[in-house]
């Protein structure tokens, strides 16, 4: 299932033009993560450890390792397609690991050798239930070390409904004003995908895995407050916990373990 560099350059990069559509203030967002990063790890006697939870085509991952070299990286996805655009595209930038976030045992799929440093995320939490989301929370503190730093930056609804439909009205019309959404959307990039003889059987690899996962639902922590999110980490094992950045509904939610 190898692909070309080439091919694999060119999905990527229509990766991230058409993800502009969905996160708000996307390339700000990475940059926070960066830096919460950056203050977590500075100083450390060993190589830190760091796990991007949902990787994709590593689009984090990338960011990360061109902004804090010195920072071991693990990727972890359970989409066979994007996991191979990362693998070929952004090599460098991890080891990237081949698993369902939430399901028993995968955290033995990642095969860490010392206590992580950090576990950063960015839109790919939120298609777990609130259940599986609390699980995977409790799991990622076993693994975090003392201090160690869980930073998610995803879009999370507002508790009172007035002010969510404020805050999503903002982060559209930024996103308008950035001309976001002249590019494809998802259902688009993924009909081109289709049409890509090279990535076919990836492609039916991923169909085989859709169908055995369970869809997100009403039930899905994308319907999460940050308010329900703090509550979540904190029941978790974590001391601290709260949004350090915002805009619109588009937040980046750091808890300390």
């Amino acid at each position: 299932m190898g692909l070309s560099l080439a091919t694999a350059e060119r999905w990527v990069e229509r990766w991230e033009r058409q993800q502009q559509r969905y996160a708000v203030d996307r390339e700000e967002r990475f940059t926070v993560i960066a830096d919460v990063l950056e203050q977590a790890v500075t100083g450390r006697p060993d190589r830190p450890l760091v796990v991007d939870l949902g990787c994709g085509p590593g689009s984090l991952a990338a960011r990360l390792a061109r902004r804090l070299p010195g920072v071991d990286i693990v990727g972890v996805d359970m989409d066979p397609l994007l996991l191979e655009l990362a693998r070929t595209h952004h090599a460098d930038a991890a080891r990237y690991v081949d698993a369902v976030i939430g399901e028993e045992g995968w955290t033995h799929a990642l095969c860490l050798d010392r206590p992580l440093d950090a576990a950063v995320s960015t839109t790919a939490l939120h298609y777990l239930s609130p259940d599986a989301l609390h699980r995977t929370y409790r799991q990622l503190a076993a693994l975090l070390r003392p201090g160690g730093v869980l930073v998610n930056g995803d879009h999370f609804p507002h508790d009172d409904t007035a002010l969510a439909g404020l805050a999503g009205c903002v982060g559209r019309r930024h996103a308008e004003r950035g001309h976001a959404l002249a590019h494809e959307d998802w259902d688009a990039w993924w009909t081109s995908v289709a049409a890509d003889p090279e990535l076919a059987d990836l492609l039916t690899e991923r169909r085989r895995r859709c169908r055995r996962q369970p869809a997100a639902g009403t039930d899905s922590a994308a319907h999460l407050s940050v308010t329900a999110h703090e509550r979540l980490l904190r029941q978790a094992g974590f001391g601290h916990a709260g949004a350090v950045w915002q805009y619109g509904d588009s937040h980046v939610i750091v808890a300390i373990r």
